[in-house]
């Protein structure tokens, strides 16, 4: 990359983060490996004007927000629950695919509760998006914020049901809940700290473009 500011890329570790190394790779910027081991939280890159942080995933979008980090990747029920305020996003990068999608116990008439006008419990730690989907529809509910296990609330009767992100379907089943809406696809997008895009534009916008042709190609 042309000049001499340091590009910062925020990654969560796990799935995104796995994903994204050969994405890196593809567009010309190799990730050495006992780096991607290693448990620090600054990573360098093949690329010197290139680093990544580790961040946990719902706060990539503010690092990136106040200019922390110039790039993240963040999956777009990250972003809808943030709001994106001040982030450009200009590529889906296509990894990371999975659905929102509302879950009921198996022996829980969602259909028919939502025909009758109940007012539902709703566990979700995706607050925002299940308040616009539900709000949207004219279901009238009382969302309750958990941040994990989301399959116990509609077991333990905490809730009637939960919104969660779904990818293969075998938590839900394993513990007798199924999938009675889709709310909408998942996948994971390259956001960009709008500033940055301006005051480092000569290394930016080369990123973007070989990252773009990379997604494409793969």
């Amino acid at each position: 990359m042309e000049g001499n500011s340091m590009i910062t890329l925020a990654l969560s570790k796990g799935r995104i983060f796995d994903d994204t190394v050969p994405l890196l790779a593809a567009a010309g910027i190799a990730v050495d490996p006992s780096v991607i081991e290693s448990r620090r939280l600054i990573l360098p890159t093949g690329d010197p004007q290139l680093r990544m942080i580790v961040v946990r995933a719902s706060d990539v979008p503010t690092y990136v927000q106040y200019g922390a980090a110039d790039l993240g990747v963040a999956g777009k029920d990250v972003l809808l629950e943030h709001g994106g305020d001040g982030l450009y996003q200009p590529i889906d990068l296509r990894i990371g695919r999975c659905r929102m999608c509302v879950a009921a116990a198996r022996d829980f008439d969602y259909a028919s509760a939502v025909r009758r006008g109940a007012r539902l419990r709703v566990a979700t730690k995706f607050v925002e998006t299940a308040r616009r989907h539900f709000a949207d529809k004219g279901v009238h509910v009382d969302l309750i914020k958990l941040y994990g296990s989301m399959e116990l609330a509609p077991l333990v009767g905490l809730a009637d049901a939960i919104v969660d992100i779904v990818s293969t379907g075998s938590t839900l089943k394993a513990n007798n809940l199924v999938e009675v809406e889709e709310i909408m696809p998942i996948s994971s997008r390259l956001i960009v700290n709008q500033a940055s895009l301006k005051t480092k534009a000569t290394q930016i916008r080369p990123l973007l473009a070989a990252l773009a042709q990379a997604v494409d190609q793969g």
